[in-house]
């Protein structure tokens, strides 16, 4: 039962009450209702004691992940409806977040069943399309040139895909921002001093997007996976068969938990249905110059043919 100084919130189509504040979420109109998700401090220790730790600090088995981040705190997930985490004492709690809002979420959903992508989505005529990619590919900047244009984003970092009643993949809202390197941020003119540096990533920002964020869960039609490249030239193509999967599997959030949480065979099945579905297609930038607002149009001008095709 969520208690009186619990905040409540509403993110990636959960319920969620949490005893410490969770400023990047939005609070949600509804609090009387039963949480999906709880997020509570613990200690730890006893639990971190008795797990059998590997020497990366991470123990998974089903329905369950544990992890340490030295310095910041240790963490508890489990049955997809709890978090609980339990900080060093001289940690920053803005850095406690960052893992609860990340690898955390990300876990949650895997053993809620729902698919956590590594990526941007965005809301482009009523349609919802997912930018994966490595990390430093340029995700959240492609993204935000999207916003630029008037468009909206779904979420960035964590992309939950789940199936309708229909079994058609749908992509929920996670929460309005945005984590934009200083180099973005000058190309797009946007004024970083009036912006949360991300703990210990002094060149790295939060920039919340409220007014620019699609608030109601929308179909995804594509995904693009996003690749740098030492050439001068954007490259656009389809990808095919069975490198759909294997993208699939590639750019799914905090991947290594599928194995050992026993949730391979699920994957499998849910990265068939998805693909299935929509469109898939890989889209290399050259890393000498900003192309951001170029790969705009060329992802336009693809939607748009497809849909004439249709």
């Amino acid at each position: 039962m969520t208690t009186k100084k619990d905040y409540s919130y509403n993110a990636f189509g959960l319920n969620i009450s949490s005893e410490t504040s969770l400023l990047e979420l939005i609070p949600s109109t509804k609090s009387n209702l039963m949480p999906d998700l709880k997020i509570r401090k613990k200690n730890l220790d006893p639990e971190w004691s008795y797990s059998t730790i590997s020497n990366d600090q991470v123990f998974v088995k089903k329905n369950m992940l544990m992890f340490k981040v030295s310095g910041v705190a240790t963490y508890l997930i489990e049955n997809g409806g709890y978090i609980y985490f339990h900080p060093t004492e001289k940690t920053n709690f803005d850095q406690v977040r960052i893992y609860i809002l990340g690898t955390c979420m990300g876990a949650i959903l895997l053993q809620r069943k729902i698919l956590p992508l590594h990526g941007s989505a965005i809301a482009i005529d009523g349609k919802a399309y997912a930018i994966v990619g490595d990390s430093g590919a340029g995700k959240s900047t492609l993204a935000s040139a999207f916003l630029d244009k008037g468009y909206q984003l779904l979420s960035d970092d964590v992309i939950p895909v789940s199936f309708s009643e229909e079994g058609i993949p749908i992509v929920t809202p996670a929460y309005p921002q945005q984590k934009l390197w200083q180099e973005s941020m000058d190309q797009f003119g946007i004024e970083s001093c009036n912006y949360q540096p991300i703990f210990n990533r002094e060149t790295k920002f939060k920039v919340p997007v409220a007014e620019k964020f699609c608030d109601e869960s929308l179909a995804l039609a594509g995904i693009i996976e996003l690749k740098k490249s030492e050439g001068n030239q954007i490259k656009f193509e389809p990808i095919e068969n069975l490198h759909r999967l294997s993208t699939l599997y590639k750019h799914t959030y905090r991947n290594f938990i599928i194995p050992r949480a026993g949730l391979t065979e699920w994957h499998f099945q849910t990265s068939a249905k998805i693909i299935s579905k929509i469109e898939m297609h890989k889209l290399q930038r050259p890393i000498s110059t900003f192309t951001a607002h170029k790969l705009t149009d060329v992802i336009l001008s693809t939607i748009r043919k497809e849909e004439e095709v249709i």
